[in-house]
């Protein structure tokens, strides 16, 4: 079942939204005070980078050939000294700031996503995700922390130089802005050009980072059915997409700097060819145009900055966008009552639910599982037996119907409180990569000792091989296990239940994958983990299914039949054919 709280929420549309980055960007609380303080520092720098010239100007114009002034040239001296150190601090601060901003955001992100619901990874590969949390956030931070204070402090050069080339002397500062016009005529289209392909690259790098992180976790499919070739052709063409994407932004890129670069040199060689007339005609002195030149530099350069700006503008609101997108996507609801399930009975009361509308996967199943009995779910695969289990622990929410446990319904317990008291063993039992002690420690509040985890082992049918490996308890078992067997990453899954000491245990064919070896002692660790615990089990062992108290048959989403194996067996023809043909 879908969240609609997802559709609901998704952005409206892409266009440049600048209030929902600041929106985005004051919700981690950035240290608004450092940031002030790092930007003054960097307007003193830029203060500097305005007198610089006038001190250069009166130097030339003061000094003769064979001397200097020497206290203008201090003064010089300082003005650099000033601009280099608050230079320096300033821009550690403001990256400092952005950096922790950053920070905080991912934070945010990260705890988010834990509490999206199940069926939002349904829709969004993992790779995505990841994506969103490590690339997105990082052009949000250069943003930050490089391209806007270098906007400030650029715009504050670009302003101030004008203004005091005005006042120095208005005719060549009409000559030297009277290109403007053609360079911003120039720089618009070609700015919209490298802000679309900078979108469809992020776009093109998510894509490929999805598909790349879900194959390579499944190298051994790929390497058992000889995918390699097919696999090298897909992330190709991937990698294509990237690169021809790329190679349009490195021609706009080219383009534009050669313009850039070429009416830059333009407007230099027309100043010093005009300055050095004015020169000779006595109306110009050499310092002036020395400043003139200067001046012109601290344009030059916050001018090729603005076009990068406003491109990284354009790639962050893209990147606020899809970030905002999870931020508002609705987290699971964890709020409810304590409550202590023990001796309590589960009942399920005419569920019916469907991944997708057109195609129901329950409809209307009951059961009812009694305080310390075995409730066994049997019937063909397909049936919706799994998804039973993932309504109870809450990973999907019922189109109607609802469970109780005792006389209220799971929905009203806390989340947390919920699912603390379940134990999940599933026919594949997810371990992490890290050690044995680790993946048993997992998800536990209170630390155990080793006595207690051996304790756990032993009780699994686990403690032999574990013991036997050379750094037992610390042994790395490798990404998701690869380095145990099936039939041990199942015992580790089980001794990991039996420390959780759940209320309530389930099963989902956790022996349907083992040898006969593996599946004996795993099958005894289960027996032993079952006693005094309210047990659902899908099974497809014989002696389980007739050791059950009650037995549901589940067939194409409905319950067909339910009662002791013996009742079962007399009543129910489909049971009795499932039986022989698929249990013996």
């Amino acid at each position: 079942m879908r969240n609609p709280a997802i559709e609901q929420d998704l952005p409206k549309s892409s266009k440049f939204n600048f209030k929902n980055f600041l929106q985005l960007i004051n919700s981690v609380n950035p240290k608004k005070s450092l940031f002030i303080i790092g930007l003054l520092l960097s307007l003193v720098t830029s203060g500097a980078s305005l007198i610089v010239p006038q001190l250069t100007k009166g130097l030339v114009d003061t000094s003769g050939l064979s001397k200097i002034d020497g206290k203008m040239l201090a003064v010089l001296i300082l003005a650099f000294i000033i601009q280099l150190g608050f230079g320096t601090i300033g821009g550690y601060i403001l990256r400092f700031v952005g950096e922790s901003s950053v920070k905080t955001l991912r934070e945010k992100l990260w705890s988010h996503l834990l509490k999206l619901p199940v069926d939002y990874f349904d829709d969004h590969k993992s790779g995505e995700s990841s994506s969103r949390l490590v690339n997105d956030t990082s052009v949000i931070k250069d943003l930050i922390t490089s391209q806007f204070p270098n906007f400030i402090t650029g715009a504050i050069q670009l302003v101030g130089s004008m203004i005091i080339l005005f006042f120095m002397d208005w005719k060549m500062a009409t000559l030297m802005f009277s290109i403007v016009p053609i360079i911003v005529l120039i720089l618009l289209p070609i700015g919209r050009i490298m802000s679309r392909l900078g979108r469809k690259l992020q776009a093109a790098t998510a894509d490929f980072n999805a598909d790349a992180s879900e194959k390579l976790s499944e190298v051994r499919l790929i390497k058992s059915s000889n995918g390699e070739q097919f696999e090298k052709q897909t992330g190709g063409n991937l990698i294509d997409k990237i690169f021809k994407v790329g190679i349009k932004d490195a021609k706009v890129e080219a383009v534009l700097q050669p313009i850039m670069t070429t009416v830059m040199l333009g407007i230099f060689v027309g100043i010093l060819g005009y300055g050095a007339v004015r020169i000779q005609q006595g109306t110009l002195t050499s310092g002036s145009l020395v400043a003139f030149l200067l001046y012109l530099f601290n344009i030059i350069t916050p001018v090729a900055s603005f076009a990068t700006f406003f491109s990284q503008v354009q790639k962050a609101m893209g990147s606020t966008e899809r970030i905002q997108e999870i931020l508002n996507t609705q987290p699971e609801n964890t709020q409810g009552k304590i409550l202590d399930v023990e001796g309590q009975t589960i009942s399920a009361q005419h569920l019916d639910f469907s991944y997708d509308p057109k195609h129901p996967i329950l409809q209307d199943v009951s059961f009812e599982a009694k305080p310390n009995t075995v409730i066994a779910f049997a019937g063909p695969s397909g049936g919706g037996k799994s998804t039973i289990f993932s309504l109870l622990e809450r990973f999907y929410q019922p189109d109607s119907g609802e469970i109780f446990i005792g006389k209220d319904g799971i929905n009203q317990i806390d989340l947390n409180n919920w699912r603390s008291q379940i134990g999940y063993v599933s026919q594949d039992s997810a371990v992490f990569a890290g050690s044995i002690r680790d993946n048993l420690q997992y998800g536990l509040d209170e630390k155990l000792s080793d006595e207690q985890l051996w304790h756990g082992l032993e009780l699994a049918y686990a403690k032999e091989f574990v013991f036997n490996f050379p750094e037992q308890l610390d042994t790395q078992i490798g990404e998701r296990g690869v380095k145990l067997s099936g039939g041990q990453k199942q015992r580790i899954a089980i001794a990991r239940a039996f420390l959780r000491n759940p209320k309530i245990l389930m099963l989902d064919e956790a022996t349907a994958s083992l040898d006969s070896e593996s599946e004996e002692k795993v099958q005894r660790a289960l027996d032993q983990l079952m006693i005094g615990r309210t047990t659902l089990v899908i099974a497809h062992r014989l002696s389980t299914i007739v050791d059950a108290d009650q037995i549901f048959f589940i067939e194409r989403g409905q319950v067909t039949g339910h009662g002791t194996h013996k009742q079962l067996m007399q009543d129910h023809e489909l049971y009795s054919q499932y039986v022989n043909e698929q249990m013996v």
